[in-house]
């Protein structure tokens, strides 16, 4: 008695090699579902995105406008067309036109406080995930620079910083980003050193993971949104720490101007 096995042809599959694309396309509209859904979220991304925006093309628009200075339409009240719609929000004491200064401002803030949000939060995050995956003297060591940095009040030691050099953009960048850097530097030191007592990271040091693979896989994916959400706190933090300073006299130098 023989017993005849049917074949069955199976139409060939490409779900490994086409998974990592599909993923990402549903990933992308996942993202955009939840931003359209949620009508906060989706206003503030709006805002945010005419922000960046002015800051982009506004101050090419503007061309002198924010510094032309014209002692006849000096101090004009707002919301009046009569003298322009450069002067809709009005004219400062030297007839500079308040609308065309704060878009001019936005870029020259931005271009402040993005590189010192940026730069604080990639070394912090390395020294800090570092630190806390190895512990030891590492730990110690970062945990001790980040207190003496923090001993300060970051706006005082900006003003004496930005006191005894020149208070140009590159160092008002540099001193914001090293007084900031202890923020991330104590959030990824505590996250990293509780995930490096989890399973899936003791079974990566059983296959023989290094120390680095294990961080890029492992631990920063985790880390990661926890940074983000700071980083979005700190930099508004870091726009109100330039305008202070450049209240002081100490930020951006005229003729530039920033929203001071």
């Amino acid at each position: 008695m023989s017993t005849q096995i049917e074949m069955v042809p199976v139409k060939p599959t490409t779900a490994i090699v086409g998974e990592p694309d599909t993923t990402k396309r549903r990933s992308g509209a996942t993202w955009y579902r939840l931003l359209v859904n949620d009508r906060v979220a989706a206003a503030a991304a709006v805002v945010l995105g005419l922000v960046f925006l002015t800051a982009l093309v506004g101050p090419t628009l503007m061309g002198d406008l924010a510094t032309r200075i014209d002692l006849d339409n000096s101090n004009q009240a707002p919301f009046t067309l009569s003298h322009g719609w450069a002067n809709i929000l009005g004219t400062d004491p030297l007839g500079r036109s308040m609308l065309a200064r704060l878009i001019v401002a936005s870029q020259t803030t931005l271009s402040v406080a993005i590189p010192a949000v940026v730069i604080s939060a990639v070394v912090g995050s390395l020294i800090g995930m570092w630190a806390g995956f190895y512990r030891g003297w590492r730990e110690t060591l970062a945990m001790r620079v980040a207190d003496v940095i923090m001993s300060f009040p970051s706006l005082l030691l900006a003003v004496v910083v930005l006191y005894v050099f020149s208070p140009s953009a590159a160092n008002i960048v540099a001193v914001l980003a090293i007084t900031r850097i202890p923020v991330y530097l104590r959030t990824a030191r505590a996250e990293s050193a509780e995930l490096s007592t989890r399973v899936f990271v003791d079974a990566a040091r059983t296959f023989g993971a290094s120390g680095t693979a294990i961080i890029t896989r492992h631990v920063l994916p985790v880390v990661l949104p926890t940074l983000l959400t700071v980083a979005t706190l700190d930099f508004c933090y870091v726009m109100l720490a330039e305008s202070s300073l450049s209240f002081l006299g100490i930020g951006i130098q005229p003729p530039d101007v920033s929203w001071a």
